[in-house]
């Protein structure tokens, strides 16, 4: 068998760091784990070729080339998915089409030829038996959740390493919360499934022996969702591992704020190397945390929860949502406040969705207010119901956010704010080459010179220099995410100071 394996192109949005890759010479910034993943789960003796069109073209003669397609996607790459398919259509090529998109919509993608839907684990052994026995069927799907102790150690070598910013990892599925609005639970279940720590320690040995340096991204969507295996079990691991090869990562991934709760845990992230977490913060406003489940947030005192996390040498970018039937109109002037005073410079704020599935989703659907499809992207502006409050008021409320936090000055000051409470207890060398200095030139040019906030840029730069000089690397790499975020909520070609 010849398998093209096919991962389709994301829209820009905020995930996307289009506006910030152009600055390292970077294409994308993690590929596609669970294409690479379902690779290592079919016969060795196949064929394997991965396209990930978010780093290179997708060429007729490619899927000329494959007896199947196979297709991963999410709900924001469904613009890309439906042109694949088309061109597998016309050349006559089957498809073979799994991950969270499908698995949400697969009444709708009839002219797929096989649809692996769930987790693969259990659906995909399956049509690989009926294919081997001349009858593959056209839906396979299940209402169990896997063991993931004996998920392959994915295909790292099928992907062109140099185009990335990151590599990435997966240890856990599933999340202990229930939060009204989020997906993760109707995919993934709530009880955490875990990998060994064997598993892991191998795909760092694999992305070690790939000559892989620099950060990892674990995808859990809480990485301390069972907190005694990772305690007790994992990091202990990691950090023996790391320190054995001489600290060749740095990681990154999602935790819930509760981890302001366990200084220990803290402390071994910190020694494991790990350098960000994301947090879903969502609201300020205790109501609508009430209302929407997110009962790890409420009745704490959240900036302080931030402080202590980013004091302990860990930095804090964060998920926030308005549109909420709890939220007051003084709701807008809330987030900004509580952003600007936590020092989270990647702060995601959205404008509240429902995507199917999810209780949130049932109850609107319930109360008759859906309106259309939540198209996946948590930035574009859209809702897909009607909300209690005004519309336009929250839309004018939404822009005002985005505006006050992002507007080069506001983001500057917050950028600030949080080097002062940054404490960083592991430095890394910095490697001095070509393509630093190539990114530090256009740094410069495309910030300092040419964009319109350019002053603010330099007020940063030289605050940093006098001020916080060992986190001068830092302070650049926010100016460059400045740059994105900017683009992306159309801010850039508008007075920013």
């Amino acid at each position: 068998m010849n398998i093209l394996l096919v991962y389709p192109r994301y829209p820009d949005s905020f995930w996307s760091f289009k506006h910030a890759l152009r600055f390292i010479s970077k294409k994308a910034a993690v590929p596609p784990l669970g294409l690479v993943t379902i690779s290592a789960m079919l016969p060795s003796t196949w064929k394997k070729k991965l396209v990930d069109m978010n780093v290179t073209r997708l060429e007729i003669s490619d899927i000329q080339w494959a007896d199947f397609v196979f297709i991963s996607a999410m709900y924001i790459q469904k613009e890309s998915v439906d042109a694949v398919i088309n061109e597998c259509l016309k050349q006559g090529v089957k498809t073979v089409a799994g991950g969270p998109l499908f698995t949400q919509e697969y009444q709708n993608y009839h002219q797929v030829d096989h649809l692996i839907l769930n987790e693969a684990e259990i659906t995909l052994p399956l049509f690989l038996q009926d294919l081997a026995d001349g009858h593959p069927e056209k839906i396979y799907k299940t209402d169990d959740y896997p063991d993931i102790s004996s998920t392959p150690v994915p295909d790292f070598h099928l992907l062109s390493m140099k185009n990335y910013a990151f590599m990435n990892i997966q240890v856990s599925r599933g999340c202990p919360f229930a939060c009204e609005f989020c997906e993760i639970t109707s995919l993934l279940g709530h009880k955490v499934r875990l990998k060994s720590t064997q598993q892991i320690l191998n795909e760092l040995d694999t992305l070690y022996d790939l000559q892989w340096r620099g950060t990892v991204l674990i995808v859990d969507d809480n990485f301390i969702g069972n907190k005694n295996f990772i305690k007790h079990d994992l990091l202990p691991a990691m950090i023996n591992w790391m320190q054995a090869h001489n600290y060749p990562f740095t990681f990154n991934t999602e935790a819930s704020i509760n981890l302001a709760d366990d200084e220990e845990l803290i402390a071994l992230l910190v020694k494991a190397r790990f350098k960000s977490l994301f947090i879903g913060i969502e609201t300020p406003e205790e109501k609508s945390l009430q209302e929407c489940n997110k009962v790890q947030n409420k009745n704490r005192n959240m900036l302080q929860s931030i402080r202590k996390i980013q004091q302990a040498g860990l930095l804090v970018s964060g998920g926030f949502i308005v549109g909420f039937d709890s939220d007051p109109p003084s709701v807008f002037q809330q987030q900004i406040d509580f952003i600007q005073q936590s020092g989270i410079v990647s702060a995601m704020v959205g404008l509240l969705n429902a995507p199917k599935k999810t209780q949130l989703y049932e109850r609107l659907k319930a109360e008759n207010r859906l309106t259309t499809e939540a198209t996946g992207n948590n930035t574009d502006s859209t809702m897909n119901f009607i909300p209690r409050m005004n519309y336009q008021e929250l839309m004018d409320g939404y822009k005002k956010i985005i505006h006050n936090i992002y507007a080069t000055k506001p983001y500057n000051q917050r950028v600030r704010n949080l080097l002062r409470h940054y404490k960083p207890r592991y430095k890394k060398p910095m490697r001095i080459n070509l393509a630093l200095f190539k990114a530090l030139f256009k740094t410069i040019f495309i910030i300092g010179v040419v964009n319109k906030g350019r002053s603010e840029y330099w007020k940063l730069m030289i605050w940093t220099l006098f001020r916080k000089p060992g986190l001068m690397v830092d302070a650049i790499e926010y100016s460059i995410y400045g740059y994105h975020y900017r683009t992306i909520y159309g801010l850039r070609n508008k007075k920013m100071d």
